[in-house]
């Protein structure tokens, strides 16, 4: 995929924001295209089916937040990186934002090369995950990663994109256990700055998804797909 083929979504009510944003991703060759609130942001979304939305959290009319679990209803948007924006650097505000759907989390004032970085280091893994075969059988899980999508037994069930990820990687070896610092390299990469509840926030939503009893936590340590509820 070429970086002229990229479209990206800026959703923030400051002018500064989207002409400074807008600039360095238009300078990387992107598609740029901009809101200045929530409710525009899910609109475009919806007409222009973007590859990454980078949205504010603070916003009149209908906050990232409630924009982003809008977003994430849509069924053509699955698949769209959602990265928040904000200058609330409190755990709490990144909990929510994840949550709700999003990928990542940049906090303001935002520095245009960490920011183009950042963006560059999401979309490689996005062109390493069309390389991939499509499903994996593990057990009675299906894995079907051109569409998101989990299927258990007759369930289907839509994952975000940070918690597909992270499924992909425990499931990729049953029964190992994978250290928090491997967990973050791997979904959220070196340069992504995340909380530190940002991995058990992921795990929560995954058991309440698939079923508790798939996932433990080796304490101080990390965490492991089992296929074995008995294993727990």
């Amino acid at each position: 995929m070429n970086t002229n083929d990229i479209k990206i979504l800026l959703v923030d009510d400051e002018p500064d924001i989207l002409e400074i944003v807008g600039y360095n991703l238009k300078s990387e060759g992107y598609q740029v295209y901009t809101a200045n609130n929530g409710i525009e942001g899910v609109k475009i979304a919806k007409k222009i089916q973007p590859h990454l939305i980078l949205l504010d959290i603070m916003m009149p009319e209908m906050d990232g937040i409630e924009a982003c679990e809008k977003i994430r209803n849509v069924k053509l948007l699955e698949n769209t990186i959602i990265s928040f924006l904000t200058a609330r650097g409190e755990d709490y505000s990144q909990v929510a934002g994840f949550d709700a759907g999003a990928d990542d989390y940049i906090t303001k004032p935002i520095k245009p090369k960490v920011l183009i970085s950042k963006i560059k280091s999401l979309l490689r893994r996005l062109k390493a995950e069309e390389k991939t075969d499509s499903t994996t059988k593990i057990g009675d899980i299906v894995i079907n990663r051109d569409e998101y999508v989990v299927f258990k037994g007759d369930n289907r069930i839509s994952l975000p994109r940070k918690e597909f990820e992270l499924f992909s990687l425990l499931t990729s070896k049953p029964g190992k256990v994978f250290k928090r610092e491997v967990i973050l390299d791997n979904v959220w990469g070196n340069e992504v700055v995340v909380g530190g509840r940002t991995i058990d926030v992921h795990i929560r939503k995954l058991r309440e998804k698939i079923g508790d009893d798939y996932f433990k936590t080796v304490k101080g340590v990390g965490y492991k797909f089992v296929l074995e509820p008995s294993d727990k």
